[in-house]
């Protein structure tokens, strides 16, 4: 089976999110994305989410990485959904390094130049219900 294109692109993300490359990051978000900056949080278009990307790798101490494990995808129309593992790793107190997953979920739009690019970026997936249900 041929891997989706949007798993590459994906992992482009990753690599620069990890290697602070907002630059490059931008170039895969569509000016109206939003992103789950964390539960309760949202932040929409592209220089507030540079702004939150930014903020993300101050509070990890610039030493967050972003790996993805499996990943399913489902186009319909000129959109797809990605359900995605999301493997973050970053320094603990005591001098150790936390890994954590998520089944996050991504949406991507197939723009008019042919490009697909993230319109809605939610790392915590269907988490975010969890919360929600716990404030009320």
């Amino acid at each position: 089976m041929t891997r989706h294109p949007l798993r590459q692109i994906i992992e482009s993300c990753d690599h620069a999110i990890t290697t602070k490359n907002y630059d490059a990051l931008m170039e895969y978000y569509a000016e109206d994305a939003a992103l789950v900056v964390k539960p309760g949080m949202t932040v929409k278009g592209k220089e507030n989410i540079r702004s939150a990307f930014i903020a993300i790798s101050d509070y990890f101490q610039d030493q967050l990485t972003v790996e993805q494990g499996e990943m399913q995808v489902i186009e319909g129309g000129d959109n797809a959904l990605v359900i995605m593992e999301t493997v973050l790793r970053f320094p603990d107190d005591q001098g150790g390094i936390t890994e954590i997953s998520r089944r996050a979920t991504y949406v991507f739009r197939l723009e008019s130049d042919g490009r697909w690019r993230c319109t809605i970026d939610n790392s915590y997936g269907t988490s975010l219900l969890d919360t929600a249900n716990s404030s009320q």
